[in-house]
């Protein structure tokens, strides 16, 4: 591709496969050549031990280079933690668990003053919240008064306690799982907390194949543990490098209206009793272009768009009681969105 062509020029050639001799030859403005490399190391590292699943890892990856945070719902059994535990191993950051139960208080998770007699001041002691990645088990399991604790830590990376601000370390990225069966001693997540969260990613059962390869490796694995295969492959520093770079990838103007239009369309679908709010138009147009930085691309398409919809906006709308009961889901009528909008030519 010729030094003069323009912008537009480049994303129509890119589509044109006419126009690029049938491959996908055209020349990245944006160098992602070490963002590929190291999101292929993370994929080798974690398929050492996770059978599968490839929808979850592509999306826990998408939401660190988007710099979100993730909500990971299945049954018990289907690897929630243990992706999340080997993600964090990958990655030459900071790591914690938080294990959510009912009688969690917020001190226990943010940090709490402590009288010191020698200096007769009080000193902050840091909660398991002030780590680069934070794994929150069983989220649904604390009840509200804790749940609002992640509220401003989330959103702002930054907790305030006592009238001083403490600021995270970055990235900052908090992964959280629930079980969506078991409802005894758990709590609703808050609407404004579920917001927070850049994707709700639904964990299936894995099919015959693999449930018999996860057998296999299980035999071989014997007394080892699963987490020693696994080596850090980015640093600190490659992981805002990449989280940078995700935010320049190009996404055109008529793409940018295509996002707003299936948003509106949430809020006027007469299936829904919540819409999307503006946050989860920022949240798709991110997710958007980390999609497109994983795929190779330096722009964003309709595809990448439409790939991060259903994540981004499952757990920021409300089917209404009437449809609920018929079983109409939230992911049914977000597809039904998504075909309904024209895709921008």
């Amino acid at each position: 591709m010729e030094d003069n062509t323009t912008d537009s020029q480049a994303f129509e050639n890119t589509l044109n496969p006419e126009s690029t001799s049938g491959n996908l030859s055209f020349t990245n403005r944006i160098d992602l050549s070490e963002l590929q490399a190291g999101i292929s190391q993370i994929r080798t590292e974690i398929s050492k031990v996770i059978v599968g699943q490839k929808g979850m890892i592509d999306m826990l990856i998408a939401s660190i280079l988007a710099n979100g945070h993730s909500l990971i719902e299945g049954v018990p059994g289907v690897a929630k933690t243990v992706s999340a535990k080997l993600l964090a191993k990958s990655l030459d950051v900071d790591f914690s668990r938080i294990q959510f139960t009912p009688d969690l208080m917020p001190s226990d998770i943010l940090g709490t003053s402590i009288f010191d007699i020698k200096t007769s001041e009080f000193e902050f002691k840091k909660g398991p919240i002030f780590s680069n990645m934070i794994l929150i088990d069983e989220i649904n399991r604390a009840p509200a008064k804790t749940q609002a604790a992640l509220f401003e830590v989330m959103e702002e990376r930054q907790i305030t306690i006592d009238g001083n601000k403490y600021t995270m370390d970055l990235p900052f990225i908090v992964l959280a799982t629930q079980n969506p069966i078991e409802q005894e001693g758990t709590y609703r997540l808050p609407e404004a907390q579920l917001d927070r969260f850049l994707f709700k990613i639904d964990v299936d059962y894995p099919n015959t194949e693999e449930e018999v390869e996860i057998l296999m490796r299980e035999q071989t694995l014997q007394d080892s543990k699963k987490t020693d295969k696994i080596t850090a492959t980015l640093s600190k520093t490659q992981v805002e490098s990449f989280q940078k770079l995700v935010t320049q990838i190009i996404i055109e103007p008529n793409l940018i209206k295509y996002i707003a239009d299936i948003i509106i369309n949430t809020r006027s679908n007469p299936f829904l009793y919540l819409g999307a709010s503006p946050r989860a138009s920022i949240a798709i147009l991110k997710a958007s272009k980390a999609f497109a930085a994983m795929n190779g691309r330096d722009f964003v398409t309709p595809e990448d768009i439409k790939q991060a919809a259903t994540p981004v906006l499952q757990h920021r709308v409300i089917v209404t009681p009437e449809r609920e009961m018929e079983g109409v889901t939230t992911k049914q009528i977000i597809k039904q969105i998504i075909e309904t909008v024209e895709i921008p030519r």
